[in-house]
């Protein structure tokens, strides 16, 4: 297959721009996991292909229940460590996968990047693991995954839970420019450790920091940094023209799942955000306001709403999170 060379960052320019990141390999190879880190082989788009995915299971029986807890764009199934150790502490065995594209999964070169590919992706992954009408637990980019799977395979879903998803509102529509994936590629070249923390102190808490962060935000950039970073950064693009052009907001009102919903009011993402008009800009990412209008929009929904947290309620108060989170689930 020819290199795409005119379209990826050559990859010591790449690393010179994250030089502040210690290098891990494309599929973090060299980040300290919290669980065993397993690998599903798949063949997908006419290539084989690993997703990356942790599978931790209480000591004793549990009860018998098993949570999915899908990443978002920024993350990993490494960020949900807290939300594991408390879930397989009140007995749920517990699957984290790395889609591919992202963390410790494959990158691959040319692949039709869809939320529709990637559910089912999951659903093959979890139909190796044995796994049937899990609890499916969505964050950010995982909101939007969750939502698809969902409509995609109802029967196999006993609950649905979003966290602080994006997707809430559709960006095109509401006057967002669009942006290629070649252009998006221009900023994805650009990213460093730094440039990942400004950006999540910004969008996810509030203009706050707190130095726990930082090993998430290195994970992140780690990938950037490493051999494989052309990649990292070109599925990066990849998936952010996807998440841009692929909403779920419309198909809200056909879900058949109950589905509790979990709003960090200070968060304020909302991709692409930064192509509009000024007056377009500001009325994006009110989450407050779009999680009282999404639970309207789902036939058997609950809102929990945390109004001094932001994007990533779990990880920000994760005490605070899992109180909310684990006696619903319980119901």
């Amino acid at each position: 297959m020819p290199r795409l060379c005119s379209l990826f960052l050559s990859l010591a320019a790449l690393s010179a721009a994250s030089a502040s990141a210690s290098p891990d390999g494309g599929e973090l190879q060299d980040f300290e996991s919290p669980y065993p880190r397993q690998a599903h082989a798949l063949t997908s788009q006419g290539q084989a292909l690993s997703m990356a995915y942790l599978d931790v299971r209480p000591e004793g029986p549990g009860n018998g229940r098993t949570a999915v807890l899908l990443h978002g764009k920024n993350f990993c199934a490494e960020t949900w460590e807290d939300t594991i150790a408390a879930l397989v502490g009140a007995g749920w065995r517990v699957v984290a996968p790395d889609q591919v594209g992202f963390c410790g999964s494959s990158k691959p070169r040319g692949y039709q990047f869809s939320f529709a590919q990637l559910a089912a992706n999951t659903h093959g992954l979890l139909q190796a693991l044995g796994v049937e009408r899990p609890v499916l637990i969505g964050h950010s980019m995982g909101g939007m995954l969750a939502t698809r799977y969902a409509l995609q395979y109802p029967d196999a879903v006993a609950r649905l839970v979003l966290v602080n998803p994006i997707g809430l509102e559709d960006w095109q529509a509401e006057g967002v420019p669009y942006a290629t994936v070649d252009q998006l590629m221009e900023g994805e070249r650009r990213t460093t450790a730094e440039s990942i923390r400004a950006y999540q102190r910004k969008f996810y808490y509030d203009g706050r920091w707190d130095p726990r962060y930082d090993r998430w935000v290195e994970m992140l950039a780690g990938l950037y940094a490493g051999p494989d970073g052309e990649l990292v950064a070109w599925n990066q693009a990849q998936t952010s023209e996807m998440v841009f052009t692929q909403p779920v907001v419309h198909e809200f009102p056909k879900l058949r799942v109950p589905t509790l919903l979990m709003i960090g009011g200070k968060d304020r993402t909302a991709p692409g955000a930064h192509r509009a008009p000024p007056q377009i800009a500001a009325r994006l990412g009110d989450y407050p306001a779009l999680g009282r209008r999404t639970v309207q929009a789902i036939p058997d929904a609950e809102l929990v709403e945390f109004p001094a947290l932001g994007h990533s309620p779990q990880v920000e108060a994760p005490e605070q999170f899992h109180a909310a989170l684990l006696p619903r689930l319980a119901r």
